[in-house]
């Protein structure tokens, strides 16, 4: 067996490890620079990392802001006192409260603004409290009513409504001005003035005339009245329809409501309303008005079951009920008195046969 360099050489190279030193002299050079770029990177964000995944920049240090100090008080301020309010003594604080920890309650809601009849609608002219909206089912009930207890008039006299009407603010306003104006007035004619107002129906959610799917009354809207008289202090009443009353009072009762009210239903309009008179303020297209009430003469005077007292110069019954008897009796008389002349011999005259009855 020979041996040579050159095949040494050939078959055990020193290259490969020369080579492979130099790949790991060349590997820990990179790293290390790897690790400075990492370092530098650390202070300055990499422009490429878009979606945050390089090291977290520092945070800078955060320096408190100065917060101002409020202004001195003004010497034309009013001072301080030191002293509670005695009614305030009594409450708890808020800090003190004896649920614990618990939330307050939310705050009530903001009351509701009056309207204009309500403020126009014053002690001094009706007593009428307000009472809540009513949502009924449909369109039934309304808003800004009123509870129609008594109208007071200009003498400080009260006119109770019996029982107390639930009705719409400008409704029961239309009701005490028509009162006050025109219903005093009249009564004051007669020599006494008014106590009561006999209220037969006011809010009731229902159609008209009661109907079963009839359309929905006024007075489901609290936007009606019906009045069936007018109590006097003297005792006596007004009814509206009764026909005994005067024609004249309550003709002039008739233009008062006619001339105040949208809607008037009385005798004569219809089955309903022959017993009472239907206000109320409906509103129509060109603001059309209904008045439908007659005005009913008495009635005629029934003949008494017994019969009246026969006066003294009156004549017999039995000719004044056979006026054909009558005239037979002149008769007789008259032929009596000419017998005498005519048989002078004396002979007994022949008896005069009555006179008959004619058949009709």
């Amino acid at each position: 067996m020979t041996f040579s360099l050159p095949d040494f050489r050939r078959k055990w190279s020193c290259r490969g490890y020369m080579s492979t030193g130099a790949a790991m002299v060349t590997a820990a050079l990179g790293l290390s620079l790897v690790l400075a770029d990492r370092a530098e990177a650390r202070k300055h964000a990499a422009p490429l990392d878009i979606f945050g995944l390089g090291t977290p920049r520092p945070r800078t240090t955060v320096h408190s802001a100065r917060i101002p100090l409020p202004k001195p008080r003004p010497e034309e301020a009013p001072k301080a006192t030191d002293e509670v309010a005695p009614e305030a003594e009594g409450k708890p604080s808020a800090d003190n409260k004896p649920d614990g920890g618990k939330p307050a309650e939310a705050a009530p809601p903001p009351e509701k603004q009056l309207s204009a009849c309500r403020v126009a609608l014053t002690e001094e002219i009706a007593i009428a409290p307000s009472i809540p909206d009513i949502r009924g089912p449909g369109a039934c009930g309304g808003e800004d009513l009123v509870r129609l207890e008594a109208i007071v008039l200009p003498d400080k006299r009260k006119v109770a409504v019996k029982p107390a009407a639930i009705l719409r603010c400008p409704m029961a306003s239309a009701i005490a001005d028509w009162v006050r104006k025109d219903m005093v007035p009249l009564a004051a004619s007669l020599g006494t003035t008014i106590s009561d107002l006999d209220n037969f129906d006011s809010f009731e959610c229902r159609g008209r005339n009661r109907v079963v799917g009839a359309m929905l009354s006024e007075h489901g809207k609290a936007n009606a009245l019906d009045v069936r008289a007018i109590k006097l202090a003297n005792g006596q009443s007004i009814g509206l329809t009764d026909r005994t009353m005067s024609r004249d009072v309550r003709e002039r009762v008739l233009h008062s409501v006619c001339a105040r009210f949208s809607t008037v239903l009385g005798p004569g309009s219809d089955w309903y309303h022959e017993d009472h008179i239907h206000l109320d303020l409906a509103q129509r297209r060109n603001d059309y008005r209904i008045c439908q009430w007659n005005v009913w003469d008495p009635l005629p005077q029934v003949a008494p079951l017994l019969p009246a007292e026969r006066p003294e110069e009156a004549p017999p019954r039995e000719v004044a009920a056979k006026p054909e008897a009558k005239e037979g009796a002149e008769d007789e008389a008259t032929e009596k008195s000419a017998a005498p002349a005519e048989k002078p011999d004396g002979n007994k005259a022949q008896p005069h046969k009555p006179a008959t009855k004619k058949r009709r």
